[in-house]
This record gives C-alpha cells, structure tokens and sequence, in this order.
C-alpha cells in the first residue's frame, strides 16, 4: 500500500514539473538576433507578437539602418506601418555584401511574413532566397531582374524624374556655372540618376559644366567628403549625390566650403539646414509602407510596382526654404510637363546619348 502511494506522489510530482516548463517556454520573450551594429532605441528586441500579427523584415544594404537616406527611409516606412498597422517590424543591417544571404535566412527561419530586401545590390541574395523558399513572400527596391519569379514583389522608382528636377534646380541656383555629381555606384539602376541630372542640367543651362565622380562605394563618409572637396577645387558651387551613407560625406565636405549640396531619397535638409539646397526624393519610405499593407490585406502581387512624379513616388523635397520663387516656379512647370508627357526624361545610355552625346561619363 505504501508502495503504491509514493508511486502515485512521484506521478504528480512529475506532472507538475512538466506543466512548469512548459509554462516557463511559452511566457520566455520572443527574442529576435539584434541588427549589427544597430541602435537598440531604433530596433528593439521584439517581444511575443499577438497571434494572427503580420511580421516584416527588412535587409538593408551596407548603408545601415542609419544612413540618412536609403535604407533610413525604408525603415521609416515599416516604423509608421508598425504604428498605424499594428504590424511587427524587424530590420539586420548589413556590413558587408557577404551578410545578405544569411540576414535574408535569419527572417526565412523565424517565420517572417514578408522580407524586404533594400537595394539592387540584394538581388542575387534575394533571387537565391526565393527559388529556395518558394513559399515565402520577398520585396526588392530598386531592382527588376527577379520579376519573372512568383513570390517576389520589385519596388521600381523613376529616379530620374527626381534627379531631372534637381538638375534643374543645380543649374538655375549656380553662380560658377559649374556643378557636380557624385554616384555610389555605376549600375543600370545608379545611373539614372546620372541621366536626369545631367539632362536637368543641360536642358536648363547648356553652357554648364557638370563634374562628375564615382566613388564606388555607398558606404564611405570619407571618400564622399573627399569627391566634395575635389569638386570644390574644380570650380563647383552645387553637388548632387546619389551615394547613400557616402553621401553623407558630400554633404559635410559641402558644408564645410560653404557651397550647396543636394540630397537624395529622402528629405536630407535636417543634415545641414544652411547648405542643403533641395533633395531628389524618392519615396521608398511609402513604398514599403503599402507593400506592408497589402501584406496585411493579403493582396501581395508579384511582379514590378512602379513609383513616378504622378504617384508621388518621386519629387524634390518639400522643404525649399532655400528655393527662390522663380526655382520652385520652374519646377511646379516641369513637373507638370513630365507627367503629361511633354519632357520624356531619358533613362538609359542610348536614350541619353541620342540628344545629349557623351556627356555621361561614370557608365
């Protein structure tokens, strides 16, 4: 009889003990690898999400999370889709191209809904990725070659319809008849912005003389500021960049010489308020925005998602304290006559070269 009460008191007590970590298990936080290098304030460790909450991951380049523009504004978009979605938004930064793929499986192996990878320079990652995990939904910025796959989902913009009114405005603000350009990276995708540019440029003011630099990096603040500084010597007055955190850099070495810089993607004024004259805007912040919308609706679509001035996926800044009212003036005109049709801004080599020669020089 004794035998068979303590055999009964062992079998609760070992029920109890499995109840307990159990209960232990599902009250743990749901923790998530942090972001490299990442600020804790702009990317907190995710707690349990709600059952049924849609979950976003988002790569960025090797910009960071906090590069004042690209990738920034990317994850501005997920931040306000977070608040006003009541999704669950996660980014990994990454230092270098070998962090892409491994980045990408982290969000595939914890069972994100959708990952969005930030820039073209993703897009052999993200192709690799989605051939593998056919079920798992992906986003690319800024990169077309995996349309023909059907679960990922290509966020194109018209940079060069941005990049053609800050052309404008360069050409119309500059004193020395002089200005500059300063490319990340010369890609199909980069060099649009080249394109518009120097066609803002040249259309407004064909007398004007346009530096150009490839710094072959978007990640380089050093290399930016020196572009800027070699530029200055040469006469400019006016640089655009469309080199990401290198960018950053121009912007200094601009600030420091006393001369107008042009941002790029998002609204850089907040970086030199004096010296920045105007941005190229491209809206990647609405665009991973409704991408995480239509997750959330179920509507996700393969394919290619294309942003321009009619959309307002594309535009200068709105901050133009430092436009005169014949500039903006003149933008409000060419913006309309882009979207209706009237300027057809050249996108490509071919279409830039039949009118303007060879006058692009970083391809």
């Amino acid at each position: 009889m004794k035998k068979r009460v303590l055999a009964l008191l062992m079998v609760a007590v070992m029920a109890m003990g499995s109840l307990v970590a159990c209960g232990s298990k599902d009250e743990a936080p749901n923790e998530t690898p942090a972001a490299s290098g990442a600020p804790e304030a702009e990317n907190p460790e995710t707690p349990a999400a709600p059952t049924g909450t849609v979950r976003i991951g988002m790569v960025t380049d090797v910009g960071g999370v906090n590069d004042g523009s690209f990738n920034q504004s990317s994850w501005e978009g997920l931040k306000r889709a977070q608040e006003e979605l009541g999704i669950e938004a996660k980014y990994l930064e990454s230092a270098t191209d070998a962090d892409y793929s491994p980045n990408i499986e982290t969000f595939v192996d914890e069972g994100y809904d959708l990952i969005i990878c930030v820039g073209y320079m993703l897009a052999d990652a993200t192709r690799k990725a989605a051939e593998a995990y056919p079920d798992q939904k992906f986003a690319i910025i800024d990169d077309a070659t995996n349309a023909d796959l059907p679960n990922v989902t290509c966020l194109m913009f018209e940079q060069a319809q941005a990049s053609y009114l800050v052309g404008v405005v360069a050409a119309m603000t500059t004193k020395t008849n002089n200005v500059g350009f300063v490319l990340g990276m010369a890609s199909e995708t980069m060099n649009q912005f080249g394109y518009g540019y120097l066609a803002g440029v040249l259309d407004t003011n064909p007398d004007c003389k346009v530096q150009q630099i490839n710094a072959n990096s978007f990640g380089d603040t050093a290399m930016g500021k020196s572009n800027a500084v070699t530029m200055v010597t040469e006469g400019a007055d006016v640089i655009f960049h469309a080199a990401g955190g290198t960018g950053i850099g121009v912007i200094e070495g601009c600030k420091e010489s006393k001369i107008w810089a042009i941002g790029v993607d998002s609204d850089q004024s907040v970086l030199a308020p004096e010296t920045i004259l105007t941005s190229a805007m491209k809206r990647v912040d609405n665009a991973c925005f409704d991408i995480a919308k239509e997750c959330v609706e179920g509507s996700v679509a393969a394919g290619v998602k294309t942003y321009d001035l009619s959309s307002a996926g594309v535009d200068i800044a709105p901050t133009t304290d430092n436009l005169t009212d014949e500039v903006k003036s003149a933008v409000e005109d060419i913006k309309a006559k882009i979207i209706s049709g009237e300027i057809v801004v050249p996108t490509t080599q071919a279409d830039f070269e039949a009118k303007y020669g060879d006058a692009y020089t970083l391809d």
